[in-house]
């Protein structure tokens, strides 16, 4: 009887049991572990290498540097990058040092330019009491000495107004002057009425009842200024000042009228 053929191994696939299949099975699991540890430690050194050059994948979690081993080129770069890190840091801290110290300086010439300002403020301000207490004290000077002019000459006034009969020619130079009229206009006034009267309040004329310093003709005309006429040489002086002033405006035309004419 012939049997057919049924290969060279015949047997020798078959299914093991017992021990042989589990120890199959359980070196078949251990070839899986490490296929994936494999994929798992390439996939770190690519990981690795890739953060080192910059193009981390930013899904993947990174791996602690302690447990990689990267390359010469790996740690050069990251040195340069902590080196660059240092450097920006240190750029950083001398650009915030500069700026506090530019703003403290700021701040410094601020206030100096300021306590200057003030100064100069207090010192105009103290200058300018000074100049004006300096100049108060000049104006009260003056106003005092003005002031006592002023009396002194009002006095004098009324000595002479009261000694008017002692002295007619000095009450006469005052009137005058009251009127603006001083120097030429009182030598003027002073000729013409030394030669109507030489200055005599009682000085009567009995061919022409003319009478007193200015000879007002008739003497009673006087009464007009005050009813003293005839023996008050002021009264006569004011009322000869009117005349003058209401008939040739000044004493030296009243005197050259009288120089003419001989009469006024």
């Amino acid at each position: 009887m012939i049997t057919a053929y049924q290969g060279r191994h015949v047997g020798a696939h078959r299914a093991p049991t017992g021990r042989a299949a589990r120890h199959s099975q359980t070196g078949h699991l251990l070839s899986r572990a490490l296929h994936r540890m494999l994929l798992s430690v390439v996939a770190i050194v690519a990981t690795a290498a890739a953060s080192a050059a910059g193009f981390a994948p930013p899904t993947r979690p990174q791996i602690p540097v302690a447990a990689v081993t990267t390359g010469p080129m790996a740690v050069a770069r990251a040195a340069e990058l902590a080196r660059y890190r240092d450097n920006s840091n240190a750029s950083s801290l001398v650009e915030a040092h500069r700026y506090r110290v530019q703003r403290a300086s700021a701040r410094a010439h601020r206030q100096k330019t300021a306590a200057a300002a003030l100064a100069t403020a207090r010192a105009d301000a103290a200058a300018a009491v000074l100049r004006a207490r300096a100049e108060a004290v000049v104006a009260l000077t003056q106003a005092r000495a003005a002031a006592a002019t002023r009396a002194a000459r009002k006095s004098e006034r009324q000595g002479l107004l009261a000694r008017a009969q002692s002295n007619p020619r000095a009450v006469g130079r005052l009137l005058a002057a009251d009127r603006g009229w001083e120097g030429e206009q009182f030598d003027c006034l002073d000729s013409l009425w030394n030669k109507e009267s030489g200055w005599r309040w009682d000085a009567d004329n009995p061919s022409s009842d003319a009478y007193g310093i200015p000879q007002s003709l008739p003497g009673s005309k006087m009464a007009s200024v005050a009813s003293d006429w005839e023996t008050n040489p002021t009264t006569q002086i004011k009322w000869g000042l009117n005349y003058i002033s209401s008939r040739y405006g000044t004493p030296c035309s009243a005197w050259a009228k009288s120089q003419a004419v001989n009469w006024y």
